[in-house]
């Protein structure tokens, strides 16, 4: 299979961050994080995606899962880092950032489970965070901090969604294989070696209705 160049994918990547910069936020529901709900779901947005948990995958998957695990208490965390391209150490800050807070909140709140999103970039912040390296993935990087093996079974489902580390190989493998919902759609250049259609990148909100499905059949 053609593997696109690294230059042609960051290329891709500067290009999305710009198409969703630019969209609109109105309108757009800003979820904010409930100490000690039933589940707990942290999101970690894509590469210049705006809005408060991401305007394309975060927010919708969020209130996908929030409407299908009714009437259960459902939480929201935005992973708080730079998602861009400029930031070298971007995905490390997302990933000492989203252990921080499964680590505070498992403590706080002790029957709390946990869903992570993340779409793009920000998939390889979640991949990084429960061991699943991301370095020499595009906008990827060195794990700097893992979900301590104790909190691992409160993690109840893992949704990613254009994963970088894809494009190169991995997967998440181990521990949290069957809880792992990984979307990678035909073409999407980010996760699909040889992709070479970036719109494919773009329309992962409409896997929201799945993801939830797969969300709620891991949380029981």
């Amino acid at each position: 299979m053609l593997r696109v160049p690294r230059n042609r994918l960051l290329s891709a990547a500067a290009a999305l961050g710009l198409a969703v910069t630019g969209l609109t936020v109105a309108g757009a529901p800003a979820a904010s994080a409930a100490p000690c709900t039933d589940i707990d779901v942290a999101v970690a947005r894509g590469t210049g995606e705006p809005g408060s948990l991401g305007l394309l995958v975060g927010q919708p998957v969020f209130q996908a899962v929030q409407n299908r695990l009714r009437p259960r208490s459902v939480s929201s965390y935005r992973v708080d880092y730079p998602a861009d391209l400029i930031e070298p150490a971007s995905v490390q800050r997302g990933n000492t950032d989203l252990v921080a807070h499964v680590r505070t909140q498992a403590a706080a709140c002790p029957q709390q489970r946990f869903v992570l999103v993340g779409y793009s970039q920000g998939a390889n912040v979640v991949d990084n965070s429960i061991g699943i390296s991301s370095d020499g993935a595009i906008v990827g990087g060195p794990i700097v901090a893992t979900i301590p093996a104790e909190l691992a079974p409160r993690i109840a489902a893992i949704l990613l969604f254009g994963n970088p580390i894809r494009a190169i190989g991995r997967s998440v493998t181990g521990t949290y294989q069957s809880r792992t919902k990984d979307y990678c759609a035909d073409g999407d250049p980010i996760c699909q070696a040889g992709g070479t259609n970036i719109l494919a990148h773009l329309g992962y909100g409409s896997q929201a209705d799945d993801a939830a499905a797969f969300a709620a059949s891991k949380v029981g």
